[in-house]
Order: structure tokens, then C-alpha cells, then sequence
């Protein structure tokens, strides 16, 4: 029969306490992922598609439907042209203000509470565009677009946006030298 072991004799030391448990986690453990396609993940988003001016300046205001609005956006286009560093002539700052009151109102009569209006410049070039944040509307007709044209712009355009919602009138105007 064996003899029972000895911690002493073996040259070892038993300890006459029990052994240190590890501290316990700061945070708690973050559950498994889950692994493969799932109904989620496999939804595909798209971007909502919205009006977009970049790498130039660029300034915006949010305009109330009253009958001030107008003349209101027409004053802010033609000062902050000015505060860019156009000098206009007369003729020219007129055509401005005559082009950014015609979009205004043709955005006013979409009937929403507010309408959007941008103004960005490049290359000696303005560009002002005007949302009226309505859906359902339908095309413009081409009444708008040969009065903007008559009043001597380079481009100018509409269309209507089926997923945000409102329609875009925009006219790009020459600014000279």
C-alpha cells in the first residue's frame, strides 16, 4: 500500500488557504453577434436623393407663404451676391431680382407653409434654386420656364422629387466679368 503524499516531503508547500479567484468584469460580456444574413442585415437602404450644392459657396434661407415672400427672397439673393463681392450693374441686378421673384412665386403657388431657397456661386456664375417641400404635384408647365429664359439666364429647369417630397426650380444666371 502507498504511502499518502506529503507536500513537505516532496520539497512543495500546501497552502491552509484557498487559491485567489480572478476579479470580476468591469463591463458585462457583450452577447455573440449573429453570424450569416439576417432579416435585417439583408434589407438594402437606398440614400433619400436631395438637392445638393458643393465645393463652392453656397447660403440658404427658409421662407414663410406670405405675399412678402417674394420681393423678401429677391432682397436676400441681390445682398448676399453683394456681400460675395459682385458689383452688379443695374441692368443685371435687376434680371436677378425679376428671376428670383418668378421662381418664389411659382414655388408659393405649390400651397405649402414654407419653401426653401438656395444660392450658390461659381466661375462668375449664380445659381438659385427654390424648393416648395410639397408632394404630389405635377410638372411644371412651360410657361415658367420660357418667362425665366426671356429674362436672359444661361440654364434654368424644374422637376419634381417622388421620394422627398416637393418640387425644384432653379435658374443659373451669368454675373459677368
Amino acid at each position: 500500500m502507498a504511502a499518502p503524499l506529503d507536500a513537505d516531503a516532496e520539497g512543495g508547500h500546501r497552502p491552509n488557504y484557498p487559491p485567489k479567484s480572478p476579479p470580476p468584469p468591469k463591463r458585462p460580456v457583450e452577447p455573440p453577434r449573429p453570424e450569416g444574413n439576417t432579416a435585417v442585415s439583408a434589407v438594402a437602404v437606398r440614400p433619400r436623393l436631395a438637392a445638393r450644392i458643393a465645393n463652392r459657396r453656397a447660403a440658404n434661407w427658409t421662407l414663410e407663404n406670405a405675399p412678402w415672400t417674394p420681393g423678401k427672397a429677391a432682397r436676400h439673393v441681390v445682398g448676399k451676391l453683394a456681400e460675395w463681392g459682385y458689383r452688379l450693374e443695374t441692368g443685371k441686378e435687376a434680371g436677378i431680382t425679376e428671376v428670383t421673384v418668378l421662381l418664389t412665386r411659382a414655388a408659393l403657388t405649390d400651397d405649402g407653409r414654407r419653401i426653401s431657397l438656395h444660392l450658390a456661386d461659381q466661375d462668375h456664375q449664380a445659381l438659385i434654386l427654390l424648393l416648395s417641400h410639397q408632394s404630389g404635384r405635377a410638372p411644371e408647365d412651360e410657361d415658367l420656364l420660357r418667362e425665366v429664359t426671356g429674362r436672359g439666364v444661361v440654364s434654368c429647369g424644374t422637376d419634381t422629387d417622388q421620394e422627398d417630397g416637393g418640387r425644384r426650380r432653379w435658374a443659373l444666371i451669368d454675373l459677368g466679368g
